[in-house]
């Protein structure tokens, strides 16, 4: 199952470390196939989005370094690929009119999403069902004024209604803000209010996934505080809570959280594990 990974520590610009595949014993030694590829992204001083990602074919000791960024955003995910080839075009996070954004799930009937898009289309690059949801996404937030909440509940209640949905949890990020939607009950997504330095006041940010997948370091929220969204609790902070089925989540500029459920139903039309074609099953098996 691919895993995501967001934080904001906004409005400060904070440094932290990541290390998307650990070794020896990260994710891949765990899972039932190899990580597909690995993304960070994260937003410069003029807001200017920047992204590292790496098909895991090309350089998995590339995969492994240390990252070491600043920014108020952050996103995170490592791909285990259900469409698309083994190309960094295909990893996760994508960029789309100075936003990013990584998905976690499986759409079907590309051909109709694609012809619902209209010009939108010319924002895809690669193959994927995760790009296409995030040009949607992009048409929507035209359609809606900017508004990116808007954006992100038209186009998920599109989806559920006229695609084949297994599930789109999914994480948005800009200089400032995040948003992160889980859909349906397939998988978890979970979030963490932080405040300065944890529950003991005085400790620096250290989450990891259990199987080794995602670590990430901070010292710096040893004295400040943050939101992090993961599709596993990292850590034994208390806090964590499970995004409900179809809640939205906002994280504003000053780290003001608004919940809400925006989808209250089934997709219209389900994938179950079993229907899925053999990779994209493999894909969202849990790890």
């Amino acid at each position: 199952m691919c895993r995501l990974f967001g934080l904001s520590a906004a409005p400060h610009r904070v440094r932290a470390t990541f290390r998307l595949l650990e070794a020896p014993d990260g994710l891949a030694q765990h899972s039932r196939q190899e990580p597909a590829g690995t993304g960070l992204g994260v937003f410069g001083v003029d807001g200017t989005p920047m992204v590292d990602k790496q098909a895991a074919c090309q350089d998995p000791q590339f995969a492994r370094a240390a990252k070491e960024r600043e920014s108020a955003t952050f996103l995170a995910h490592l791909r285990y690929a259900a469409t698309g080839g083994l190309e960094p075009r295909n990893t996760h996070p994508f960029e789309q009119r100075g936003r990013l954004f990584a998905h976690n799930g499986v759409l079907a009937d590309l051909p109709k999403l694609e012809a619902h898009l209209g010009d939108y289309r010319d924002l895809v690059i690669g193959d994927t069902d995760s790009e296409r949801f995030f040009a949607l996404i992009t048409q929507q937030i035209d359609a809606h004024s900017g508004d990116v909440t808007a954006a992100i509940t038209a186009a998920a209640r599109w989806v559920a209604e006229n695609l084949p949905v297994y599930a789109i949890n999914l994480i948005l990020t800009t200089p400032t803000e995040l948003w992160a939607l889980r859909y349906p009950d397939t998988h978890d997504l979970f979030l963490l209010r932080r405040g300065p330095g944890g529950p003991h006041g005085d400790r620096r940010l250290e989450h990891a996934s259990t199987a080794g997948g995602i670590r990430a370091r901070s010292g710096a929220l040893s004295e400040y505080a943050a939101v992090v969204v993961a599709s596993e609790r990292m850590d034994e902070d208390p806090g964590w809570q499970p995004l409900r089925p179809g809640e939205l989540l906002h994280v504003d500029d000053h780290l003001t959280c608004m919940r809400r459920i925006i989808i209250a139903h089934p997709p219209r039309h389900p994938l179950t594990l079993d229907g899925l074609g053999v990779r994209a099953a493999a894909s969202q098996a849990a790890s």
